[in-house]
Parts: structure tokens; C-alpha cells; sequence
């Protein structure tokens, strides 16, 4: 394989997933990849490194990639795909970061033979710390699985499922949650304000607060109610708070119904 373990690739859209997992490849030492992106702005970033194309018939003649990465918008997939299907035989793996657009439809799009891997990757792939769920199709052999692996995992932690109606809750729980974990930094910071803090004071200690205890939980062995369970002293100001973020309406019951909510729209995508 050209690249140091990487083969040749297909990019299909450079926006902001697609351009984190193509800068994630060239730092593996990808040497040969195509990207299609009709956008020059959006892969300016890559000029020299890729071959960048505006569509799928600009593609060089004779390119055979070992993976076709789909990182295009849910919107686009049924015009986009056709112009692919000719990659839709041998051994090209198709590996589409899309929400909402099952197996059974980017096959059938693509010709209906075509090795399938559905992926949901998280935004925090820009700095290579993503979360990943993958779902291997129909037809997707060892070899083709290993490679989507290794491609998802340049962006951080990938992880499988064998079930796809599974990809449902996991795009409302990792594939969403950096909003959620974004908006507990947001609505922390105004509450700071409220209590008198100064502005810039209140994005700095609530953004440090959030990135610290994420580090935190990632570095220990511990389980997150043990790490609250830690900094919670008995009838302290922690406790006190905690009373409020708990309660029988509070977080817990606005988690649970937030997820269930993503996921029935993730359903519904898909139908």
C-alpha cells in the first residue's frame, strides 16, 4: 500500500468532517487521494498535498481507490452516488459519514453491489479526538472493515455495531453530544454572569471548567457518578447545586427525553 499503510483514497466532499479526516490521513502519510468538492475554497487548505476535482467525471481516468469516503451533505446523497457506482465493483470499500442515510439506499444508489460501511463520526475529530460508531453492510469483508477502521481512527476512538438500527441513538448520543456539551459551557458561563462575575472571567472558568473534567474523566478508571461523587462534599455548595441539576425534572429526565428525541428524528431521517 502507497502512503505507509494507506492506499489510495476518494474523498467525496471537503467540508468541515471531510477536511478533518483528510488532514488526519496526510498526517498517517497518505501520498495519493482525490477529492471531489465543487467548492476550490473549501479544499484550499489541501492544494499540493491532494488532486482536488469540482466533480465525479473529472476524476483522473484510471484511479482506483481502495476506499471512496462519502462526507457529502444527507441533502446530496441522491445525486451524488450514481456518479460512484462505476468504484461500486471489486474490492473499493464505500464509507459514508452521512446521517440518516441507511445501507439499503446508498447501495441501491450505487448500483447494489456495493460494500457499505456506514459511520458517525463527532465533531471533535477536528482535533483528532472523535468518537466513531461504525456499521459494516452487507458484503463488507475483514480486510474492507479494517481499512475503514484505520481510516475512521485517524480522527480518534472508533467502535462497531452489528446492529444499524443502533447508528439511530449513537447519532443522538455522540454524534450530538458535543452540542450538548457545548451548550453546558454556554448556559454555565451566563449563569456566572448572573451571580456577578465578570464576562470574561465567566468564559474563561467555565470553558477551562468543561475541557478540564472532560480531560479528567478520559484520564481515569473511575465511572463518572464516582468522579461526581468525589467532588460532591456532604451539605456543601456542590450538594446544593446538585439538588437543583437532579431533581425529578431536571437533567436526568431532560437527558433522557433529549436522546429519545434525536433519535426518533434520526429514525425518521432515515425513513
Amino acid at each position: 500500500m502507497a502512503g505507509g499503510g494507506l492506499p489510495p483514497l476518494l474523498l467525496v466532499g471537503c467540508g468541515k468532517m471531510g477536511g478533518a479526516m483528510l488532514a488526519g490521513w496526510l498526517e498517517r502519510g497518505l501520498t495519493e487521494a482525490v477529492v471531489v468538492e465543487p467548492n476550490p475554497a473549501a479544499a484550499a487548505a489541501f492544494a499540493g498535498k491532494v488532486t482536488v476535482v469540482p466533480e465525479a467525471g473529472a476524476i483522473p481516468p484510471g484511479f482506483r481507490p481502495a476506499a471512496v469516503v462519502l462526507a457529502i451533505k444527507p441533502q446530496e446523497a441522491a445525486a451524488t452516488l450514481p456518479g460512484f457506482a462505476r468504484f461500486a465493483t471489486g474490492d473499493t470499500v464505500f464509507v459514508s459519514i452521512m446521517a440518516g442515510r441507511p445501507v439499503a439506499g446508498m447501495r441501491a444508489a450505487l448500483g447494489g453491489g456495493a460494500a457499505v460501511v456506514r459511520a458517525m463520526p463527532n465533531t471533535p475529530a477536528a482535533v483528532r479526538q472523535g468518537f466513531t460508531v461504525g456499521f459494516p453492510g452487507p458484503g463488507v469483508t475483514a480486510a474492507q472493515r479494517a481499512l475503514a477502521d484505520s481510516l475512521l481512527g485517524a480522527i480518534g476512538e472508533v467502535a462497531w455495531v452489528e446492529q444499524e438500527a443502533l447508528i439511530d441513538p449513537v447519532t443522538a448520543v455522540s454524534g450530538g453530544g458535543p452540542a450538548y456539551v457545548f451548550l453546558l459551557a454556554e448556559v454555565m458561563e451566563a449563569a456566572a454572569i448572573e451571580q456577578g462575575v465578570p464576562a470574561d472571567l465567566a468564559r474563561r472558568m467555565a470553558r477551562a471548567t468543561v475541557a478540564g473534567s472532560g480531560a479528567l474523566l478520559a484520564a481515569s478508571t473511575e465511572d463518572a457518578a464516582a468522579l461526581r461523587r468525589a467532588v460532591t462534599s456532604p451539605k456543601g455548595t456542590t450538594e446544593r447545586a446538585l439538588q437543583v441539576l437532579m431533581g425529578p425534572d431536571a437533567w436526568p429526565a431532560l437527558m433522557s427525553r433529549a436522546i429519545a428525541a434525536a433519535t426518533e428524528r434520526s429514525r425518521e431521517l432515515a425513513g
